[in-house]
């Protein structure tokens, strides 16, 4: 027997209802910092991106993503750090002491701004549907003082069958676009 909605309200209950269903399946939480002041034309370095998950090169994945937005988005004075400054393999995480020496070369490079980060999570959900789970954590760091002027974290999961990289690609975004406009506007 088809379903009848004999009233319009019951129908936008039932709408709602639906709506509310399908937005608890791909949910987002971030906490996203107030955009900094920037300094006009100013020089910014991508440093190593943390893998904190059990997912073998993550951060990496997250770095290139990061990079791919910062420049569509018209960040074009954007520097990766040395490639020999990260030895995230699949066997030996990313050491601090390899951040600090990136740190170093982008002070030294003479670039203003580091964006840093690390990847939280990065998996797909057990279970039959098998969702993407992204967590990332962001950072801006002035290297005139090494102050950091901005940061941002955030979760998403998306829905079964989509790709991990468009749901991790969703939240750069959404967490870097203060930043973006920040650096866009100077």
């Amino acid at each position: 027997m088809p379903t009848h909605f004999p009233h319009s309200r019951s129908r936008r209950a039932w709408l709602a209802l639906l709506g509310a269903a399908a937005l608890a399946g791909a949910c987002t939480t971030v906490d996203i910092g107030a955009p900094p002041p920037l300094e006009r034309g100013a020089r910014w370095v991508l440093l190593p991106i943390m893998n904190h998950t059990e997912t073998p090169q993550a951060g990496l994945r997250a770095e290139a993503i990061i990079e791919a937005l910062m420049r569509a988005q018209g960040v074009r004075s954007l520097k990766r750090y040395p490639a020999g400054m990260n030895n995230e393999s699949l066997f030996e995480p990313l050491e601090r002491k390899q951040f600090d020496a990136a740190l170093a070369w982008a002070r030294g490079d003479g670039a203003r701004y580091a964006l840093a980060g690390a990847v939280d999570e990065w998996r797909y959900k057990v279970g039959v549907d098998g969702e993407p789970a992204i967590g990332l954590a962001l950072q801006v760091i002035d290297l005139a003082n090494g102050e950091v002027v901005w940061s941002a974290t955030g979760g998403k999961t998306g829905w079964s069958r989509e790709a991990l990289s468009a749901v991790a690609q969703r939240l750069a975004r959404q967490l870097l676009l203060p930043v973006i406009t920040a650096a866009r506007a100077s």
